[in-house]
């Protein structure tokens, strides 16, 4: 599975796991509903300025979006 893959499949059970709606997302990120859903397909990615933010509001690293670890938490 590529990095591209990984990070849309674990933004999007994290965003699932907070039963969030992607609105909340986009609106931390300042971006729109349709980029959210592009990044969870793995069409788009986040720009390194988001993924801080992506982290912080998730409490995840990272390594663990990019898929360099199975380790969910933040250290």
């Amino acid at each position: 599975m590529s990095t591209k893959e990984i990070f849309a499949q674990r933004m999007r059970e994290l965003r699932k796991e907070t039963k969030e709606p992607q609105r909340v997302l986009a609106d931390l990120l300042g971006v729109s509903i349709n980029q959210i859903s592009e990044m969870e397909k793995g069409t788009r990615m986040t720009t390194l300025e988001k993924l801080p933010l992506i982290c912080k509001h998730y409490h995840v690293s990272a390594d663990y979006l990019l898929g360099l670890t199975d380790q969910a938490e933040m250290r």
